[in-house]
């Protein structure tokens, strides 16, 4: 098949860059590598036991999967699926159902500590939508020993006592919850468990998250070898979106952010229409999920290629104060070292730059923290007590100052964020 570049369909003004960008920097895996690093059901074994031994005597710990989410009229959201069940279980369908049980309870007569729920095979609605995994797939996926497909749960009782404390958020509507909703569940408690499991990296997961963050980077070195003046912040999105998916990424973790001139000082500016000036700055923050871990990488790019001299000055004072950030990610320090060592280089800078009279001012051009956990969620679940081996986190330290800020107007729209 002929390979056409994918900005052959770019305005004229673009048609240089495409000759320029050789297909060899295009990334694509080997077939025999997609998908073969995908988390066994070993995996979520263990994870369902670190749970259980969290759990209380007599805990139940009971997770609904997803709800599918309307867009319009008869098109839905692309279903995504719940971090922790996803965590627990690997089985990435609605109307799914898990109980973890701190003791052994019978269930149709069979000793079981866990119980499975999910969607029954329907050849007639796969037809249009695909294959269900049924009761044996999610099985397969989950290792979870005993399975049922909701005919069979619904016609099964839950094995509940009067001593039980049940822990888990609200229940949707669904035939697979029917027994379930109408139970009183804690929800505080198996928020913290997760957050506990879910900040500590096992080694598996880290391969996946290095697959998302190379994917990603690779992304943005494309985008960087690609922008010119005259493409729109859209087209920008293009370049990285095309990157993730031809690496085998099968979504975005978050909106991508590509937020150009003015822009570049709007923290999470996701609409993306505007076009791209000589001058400008482009603020890229964008994150592959791959397998369900997602990256977070930012980079701040100059659209003609150079920055001004005002925007190198804040470039700079930017990367300085990200590499003080992440001299302090240390096993025992405190989770919020990083941003502390991050403001005072922020903070000094712009005093000396007469930006800022005091470094007190510095919320004014600095207005979010510097980290913050990342794995299945961009904004990954945890406690955030003292840093510990494992754990991954984010330095994204950002300086912001948009037109009309009470300083030199020379410095007016320069947004520099680096992650």
């Amino acid at each position: 098949m002929r390979f056409v570049p994918l900005f052959a369909a770019f305005s004229a003004t673009l048609s240089l860059c495409a000759q320029e960008l050789p297909r060899t920097t295009w990334i694509t895996l080997p077939k025999d590598t997609v998908d073969a690093d995908k988390l066994p059901a070993a995996f979520r074994t263990g994870r369902r036991e670190a749970l259980r031994a969290l759990l209380p005597e007599h805990g139940v710990a009971v997770l609904s999967a997803a709800t599918i989410k309307n867009r319009s009229n008869d098109v839905d959201y692309e279903f995504h699926q719940d971090p922790d069940f996803h965590y627990l279980t690997g089985v990435d369908e609605p109307e799914a159902l898990l109980l973890v049980f701190k003791e052994p309870r019978l269930v149709r007569g069979e000793p079981v500590n866990e119980l499975l729920v999910v969607r029954d095979r329907d050849a007639r609605s796969e037809v249009w939508t695909g294959e269900r995994l049924g009761a044996p797939g999610a099985k397969a996926v989950s290792g979870v020993s005993m399975t049922l497909g909701a005919q069979a749960f619904a016609g099964t009782d839950l094995p509940l006592g009067p001593k039980d404390r049940l822990f888990g958020g609200p229940v949707p509507a669904g035939k697979a919850y029917d027994q379930v909703r109408p139970l009183a569940l804690e929800k505080a408690d198996l928020d913290r468990w997760m957050a506990e499991l879910r900040e500590q990296k096992l080694p598996e997961e880290l391969v996946l998250m290095r697959k998302a963050i190379a994917i990603t980077c690779e992304a943005e070195r494309t985008l960087m070898r690609a922008l010119a003046p005259g493409m729109t912040e859209y087209q920008a999105e293009a370049v990285v979106q095309y990157v993730f998916t031809a690496s085998g990424a099968e979504h975005e973790g978050y909106p991508s952010i590509l937020g150009g001139g003015a822009h570049s000082c709007v923290l999470h500016y996701e609409t993306n229409r505007a076009a791209l000036k000589a001058g400008d700055l482009l603020v890229s923050d964008v994150g592959a999920e791959y397998h369900g871990y997602t990256a977070d990488v930012t980079r701040t790019l100059p659209v003609s290629g150079t920055f001004s001299p005002e925007q190198r000055t804040i470039y700079e004072l930017e990367l300085q104060a990200q590499e003080a950030g992440i001299a302090q990610v240390r096993a025992g320090n405190a989770f919020h070292a990083p941003h502390l060592a991050a403001t005072t280089v922020i903070a000094e800078g712009l005093v000396r730059l007469g930006i800022i009279q005091d470094p007190g001012e510095v919320k004014r051009y600095f207005v979010h923290g510097t980290s913050h956990y990342l794995g299945l969620d961009v904004h990954d679940a945890g406690r955030y007590g003292p840093l510990r081996p494992g754990q991954v986190i984010t330095v994204e330290p950002g300086i912001y100052i948009p037109e009309g800020s009470p300083c030199d107007p020379k410095w007016w729209n320069i947004g520099v964020r680096i992650e």
